[in-house]
Formats: structure tokens, sequence, C-alpha cells
């Protein structure tokens, strides 16, 4: 039970983590929150990947973030920190183990471990770091380069096991707008369509 963020806690916190904290396994398709629950504590992923995304009123998903071994929940930080209740939901891709440190022990952390304090900001502003890229992407750019760089990342592997669906998701956007630029690529000879494939050829 090794956690980089447990680590920078003085001995005395360190011990009481490990005494109380327990694993929890969670299985591919688990929600660990959803859109309007209160935050129970800070989830520590200790291995597999929980995807963070957001549903907008017409309906289309975008991921935020994913979590893999070692990350912390950027949300649940804020929501810890503002008293807030989450806007997203985070949902298990692969099966995971994770930590989920309670909001009052996580109070004490902060309160007691300048390095804690550091190490739970330093991820903070990471994440955000990240979220602020996403947002100039979503917001500034075409979503055919978009579209483009996201295949072009992948291609290496040849072909993609992927949906429409599931890159709109990605890129956040309509799965009829993703549907329609592929199609566009595959009339110029770029990609070939198949179900739930697609094959890059430039």
């Amino acid at each position: 039970m090794k956690h980089p963020v447990l680590e920078a806690l003085p001995p005395l916190l360190r011990r009481e983590a490990q005494s109380t904290l327990q694993v929890m396994p969670l299985p591919a398709g688990q929600i660990i929150f959803g859109p309007g629950d209160a935050c129970q504590g800070l989830p520590l992923v200790l291995s597999g990947s929980v995807r963070v995304q957001m549903t907008g009123v017409s309906g289309n998903r975008i991921v935020l973030y994913r979590m893999g071994a070692d990350d912390i929940c950027t949300l649940s930080i804020g929501c810890l920190m503002s008293d807030r209740r989450y806007r997203a939901e985070a949902v298990v891709e692969a099966d995971a183990e994770a930590l989920m440190l309670p909001r009052e022990l996580f109070d004490r952390m902060m309160a007691a471990s300048a390095a804690f304090r550091a190490s739970i900001m330093a991820s903070y502003g990471r994440r955000l770091d990240d979220l602020m890229l996403l947002v100039e992407e979503v917001a500034f750019r075409r979503m055919d380069q978009r579209l483009e760089e996201w295949l072009s990342t992948r291609a290496r592997q040849g072909e993609i096991s992927v949906t429409h669906q599931e890159i709109a998701e990605e890129l956040g956007t309509a799965r009829e707008v993703i549907s329609r630029l592929l199609k566009e690529m595959e009339r110029q000879g770029r990609v070939t369509l198949s179900r739930g494939r697609i094959r890059c050829l430039d």
C-alpha cells in the first residue's frame, strides 16, 4: 500500500494512514463518483486506469483527464478544499485499486505537513495546466486538425480499435462530427473505416 503522496508525511501520520486506509478494488465500469455527489475523500490510485469525464446538456461527453498508478484525483482536491460537490464523473476504465483518504484525515495531513501540502498542490497545478491546454484545444483549434493529430499519435499501432463515439468523447464533440470528418478522410484515401476500427494510410 504505497502511494507517493503518503511518503511525504511525517512518521506519525504515515503510520496512521498505513493502519487505517484500506485498498479498494475497482472493477472496470464502476462509477467512483458522479455529478452532484458530495466528496467523501481523496482517491489515491494505486493501479489500473480511471477516466474523469463531463457530460453537457446536449448529451455530448468530453474526457477531462485520466488517472493511473500513483495519480491523485484533482477534482476531489478542489471539492475537498472548497466544500463543493462534483460536476463530473469518474469511471474505471481498466480494473484498478485505490485508497480513499477520508476528508478528516486529509484535513489533518494538510494542516500538519508542509511536504504533504506541497505534494498535493503540485499535483493540482500540473492537472490544472493540462486542463487549460484542453480548453485551448477545444476553443481555438479546428476539429479536423485535432482529429488528425489524435489519429497520428496512434497511427504507429496501424489499425486503431475505437468507435466514433469514443473519439468524440476524447475530443469533446458530437459523434456525427467525427463520422463526417472520418468519411471525408476516407474519401481522400487517408484512412479506411470498418466497424469499430480505423486504419491510417498516410
